[in-house]
C-alpha cells in the first residue's frame, strides 16, 4: 500500500473505524529497528503506517503517560479515564463492543432491561439498509455517551485543578508518539497486517451490496 496517497481524513475516519481490540504489539517488536527517514515522503508514508499499526501501542503509551503525571492527584486520574472513553466512544467497533459486553452483564441480572438496552433495528429497503447504520451504545445513540462523558471529565478537570498537568502529560505522549512512528521502521508484518485490514474492508462492504 502507498501511504504517501493516504490524506489525514482518510486516516482519521479508518482509525474510527478500525477494530481497536486486537491487543497491543510486542514491546520486542515496538523497539526494534529505528532510523533516520531518507526523505520527506519516505516519513509522511511511514509516520501514517505507524500510526495505523501501533495505534493500541500509543494509545497505551499516552493513557501511562498521563497516569504518570497524575499520582498526586487521584480526581485527574479519573477524569483522564472519562476523557479516554468518551474518545474511545468515537470508534465504531469499540462502541459496539462495549455496548455488547455491558448489556450481557446487565442480562444476568434483569433481562428485561438488557432487553430495553438493544439498538433499534435499521429499516431495509430491497435488502438494503435504508441509510447507513447509526451506532447506538446501551440502547442511546452515541452522541449522547460521548456527551455525558465529556461533560463529566470537563467538570472533574476543572475541579481537580489539574488542566497545566494534562497538557504538559499529553503534550509528552504526543511527542513521544511522534517520534516513535517516525523513526520505527515498518516492517513486513506491518504491511501484511495494512493489506489484510484493506481485504477485510473491501470484503465487508462486498458483502453488504
Amino acid at each position: 500500500m502507498d501511504w504517501s496517497n493516504v490524506t489525514a481524513e482518510d486516516l482519521i475516519e479508518a482509525l474510527r473505524e478500525v477494530d481497536w481490540s486486537s491487543p497491543p504489539r510486542p514491546f520486542s517488536e515496538f523497539f526494534s529497528r529505528f532510523t533516520v527517514p531518507r526523505s520527506v515522503s519516505k516519513w509522511n508514508s511511514r509516520l501514517k503506517c505507524n500510526l495505523y499499526y501501533y495505534r493500541t501501542n500509543y494509545f497505551i503509551m499516552i493513557v501511562f503517560i498521563l497516569g504518570m503525571g497524575f499520582l498526586r492527584r487521584p480526581l485527574a486520574i479519573v477524569a483522564a479515564l472519562m476523557t479516554a472513553f468518551s474518545i474511545a466512544f468515537l470508534n465504531d467497533s469499540f462502541a459496539a463492543t462495549f455496548s455488547e459486553k455491558v448489556t450481557r452483564t446487565v442480562r444476568q441480572f434483569s433481562p428485561h432491561l438488557a432487553a430495553k438496552m438493544r439498538p433499534p433495528l435499521t429499516p431495509v429497503i430491497r435488502g438494503r439498509p435504508s441509510a447507513k447504520r447509526a451506532i447506538y451504545i446501551c440502547g442511546r445513540p452515541r452522541w449522547v455517551f460521548v456527551l455525558v462523558f465529556s461533560t463529566v471529565s470537563f467538570i472533574l478537570w476543572f475541579v481537580s485543578c489539574a488542566a497545566l498537568t494534562v497538557l504538559w502529560a499529553f503534550a509528552t505522549g504526543l511527542l513521544a508518539t511522534l517520534a516513535h512512528a517516525s523513526f520505527r521502521v515498518p516492517n513486513l508484518k506491518a504491511r501484511l497486517n495494512t493489506f489484510r485490514e484493506e481485504f477485510r474492508a473491501v470484503w465487508r462492504n462486498y458483502s453488504e451490496l
